[in-house]
């Protein structure tokens, strides 16, 4: 029985290998980064019903990422009497400037148009300094918000980064394009 089986194996084995060879693929037009290869042709020894020798290759391990860390932000109220603190979840690499990234959101459309921010905290002095780079068409300005905006904006932003233990941020100073805002 084992020995017709073998047969059976190495005839369709053969059998496969000329139809293979015989088949006509489609030719594309356009150049393939795959080497040409020669047509199989049908080995006249016996074939053995073995499984070809395959080289495992190895599976690259996808990066480790932290869980994700909380972090309270601070943000005006609807009454703009308050700032109303909310915990959100943040990637933990990186967790002030995603933060901001949250906090600076909704200041990107409309007449005052933030596009953009560079952060730099000074761990010894426990200050950070935050660049706020306004759109070149917005038709709005800094000292062209309102108190309420001002705490809104500024407001939050300096008590989300103060209120986080984890950055040690006393102070925050802001700027625009390198120069200090004055409100």
């Amino acid at each position: 029985m084992k020995e017709n089986l073998k047969k059976y194996l190495a005839a369709i084995a053969i059998a496969s290998a000329s139809c293979l060879a015989s088949c006509q693929f489609p030719v594309s037009e356009t150049p393939s980064s795959v080497p040409p290869t020669s047509s199989p042709t049908p080995d006249p020894a016996p074939a053995s019903p073995s499984l070809p020798q395959t080289t495992p290759t190895p599976t690259p391990t996808p990066p480790t990422t932290a869980p994700p860390v909380a972090v309270t932000i601070y943000q005006m109220d609807n009454q703009c009497q308050t700032l109303v603190p909310q915990t959100i979840q943040v990637p933990q690499e990186q967790s002030l400037e995603a933060t901001l990234q949250e906090l600076l959101q909704p200041w990107n459309d409309g007449d005052f148009s933030l596009v953009g921010y560079r952060v730099q905290v000074d761990p010894q002095r426990q200050q950070a300094t935050v660049d706020l780079r306004l759109a070149p068409n917005a038709r709005r300005r800094f000292v062209s918000l309102s108190s309420c905006e001002q705490r809104a904006l500024f407001g939050s932003l300096r008590q989300t980064m103060t209120h986080n233990p984890q950055w040690s941020i006393q102070k925050v100073e802001f700027t625009a394009g390198g120069d200090p805002i004055d409100l």
